[in-house]
């Protein structure tokens, strides 16, 4: 019996372990690992945060996993060797014939001075559920949403964060007294897609929230609310922050980020393998050139099974990481924009762009349904 190993049920893990339970092999066995019970898209935080979900009403219990040869452990990853491919968790040890790395990025709000104590972040279901509360009391004034630091988790989704927090504040009546800005270091929101950009500019001005690209947020002062940066001090009554991010404590501690770009794992942009044999990495953890999004990690997770497929046979791999993903943007008011980005298929990346309307709402709606179809049973 072979064993892979998937470590972490996301976007990328959930998909490996759907693509390879249906493998053309009698002895594979898939086990895949999470610290969490349960699964939650990411998009589910501004469902929490502005349209007042309960985090009950969007969390899916890994226990309804129940494909062919796909076993869930709910364990804590402690150790990870790459070059013997062994994994302690709080509760086992394991030596798995092939060893996936899909274990996302952690944030670290501790690396912005003053973020902890002053700031909110709505990219954690904690985080969002204490935003919800400071909302509930806010009465007004100015509201500094940054991007603290890059690459980041779902690039839309600050802006996402502003439109939605326009709209929720000009329902309760208090938006003619709140002055929102976007604070971000990039040049525009969406480098790889000028139209997107466009029309994520326009909206947010067409709302009167300020816009400031390639401004970054240095630290804050908790006592003065004030975000210091490069082109003076910023006040504020309300700081919301993209957390910085970073790989896992213990994928760091593992030497899987050597030679990787920034602290990333590095890895073959086409196959998702890492230098380590029998070990791949996928997702927001790996250095694939590709947004950190989940629609990019499932794009790579089918390339890495056909990879793993391959090299369980002894054959070349079947296909190459082409980095395509349909991202959906929120832009308020019930309308859902869409950018369908392609990054290596062909000599440059290309990512057109569809309008916001009602109907992508409605696709966005369906598009999750079917990952879970496909994801879960039962």
């Amino acid at each position: 019996m072979r064993t892979v190993l998937i470590l972490g049920a996301g976007f990328g893990g959930l998909e490996l372990a759907t693509c390879l339970s249906g493998a053309r092999a009698d002895d594979l066995r898939i086990v895949v690992i999470d610290r969490n019970d349960s699964f939650t898209f990411g998009f589910a935080k501004l469902d929490i945060l502005f349209r007042d979900v309960a985090p009950e009403a969007v969390r899916v219990p890994y226990a309804r996993l129940a494909h062919p040869r796909v076993e869930f452990r709910q364990e804590e990853v402690t150790e990870i060797d790459p070059r013997t491919r062994r994994v302690r968790t709080d509760r086992a040890e394991y030596e798995p014939d092939i060893l996936v790395i899909a274990l996302g990025a952690d944030y670290d709000p501790g690396a912005t001075p003053g973020f902890t104590e002053d700031g909110y972040e709505y990219y954690s279901m904690d985080g969002a559920l204490r935003l919800r509360d400071r909302l509930g009391g806010f009465d007004g004034g100015d509201v500094v949403l940054a991007i603290l630091g890059v690459p980041f988790k779902c690039p839309p989704a600050p802006y996402e964060g502003a439109m939605l927090l326009h709209e929720t504040l000009t329902r309760r009546g208090v938006g003619d007294r709140t002055r929102i800005q976007v604070l971000t270091p990039m040049d525009s929101p969406i480098p790889v897609s000028p139209d997107t950009s466009e029309a994520i500019v326009e909206a947010l001005t067409g709302r009167g929230i300020g816009y400031a690209p390639g401004r970054q947020v240095h630290a804050l002062d908790p006592g003065r609310h004030v975000a210091s940066t490069r082109n003076g001090d910023l006040p504020y009554d309300l700081f919301i922050g993209i957390p910085r991010h970073r790989v896992p404590a213990v994928v760091a501690a593992s030497g899987l980020t050597e030679g990787g770009t920034d602290g990333w794992i590095a890895v073959d942009p086409h196959t998702l393998r890492t230098p380590y044999p029998g070990v791949y990495a996928i997702g927001d953890c790996a250095d694939a050139p590709v947004p950190r999004a989940g629609v990019f990690a499932e794009d790579a997770a089918r390339t890495a099974a056909a990879a793993i497929e391959a090299e369980l046979r002894g054959t070349a791999p079947s296909q190459r990481y082409s980095g395509r993903g349909a991202c959906h943007i929120e832009f308020g008011d019930g309308l859902v924009g869409k950018v369908d980005a392609d990054f290596l298929s062909g000599p440059a990346p290309v990512a057109p762009f569809t309008a916001p309307s009602q109907e992508l709402a409605r696709e966005k709606a369906a598009a999750a349904e079917a990952r879970l179809r496909r994801w879960f049973t039962g």
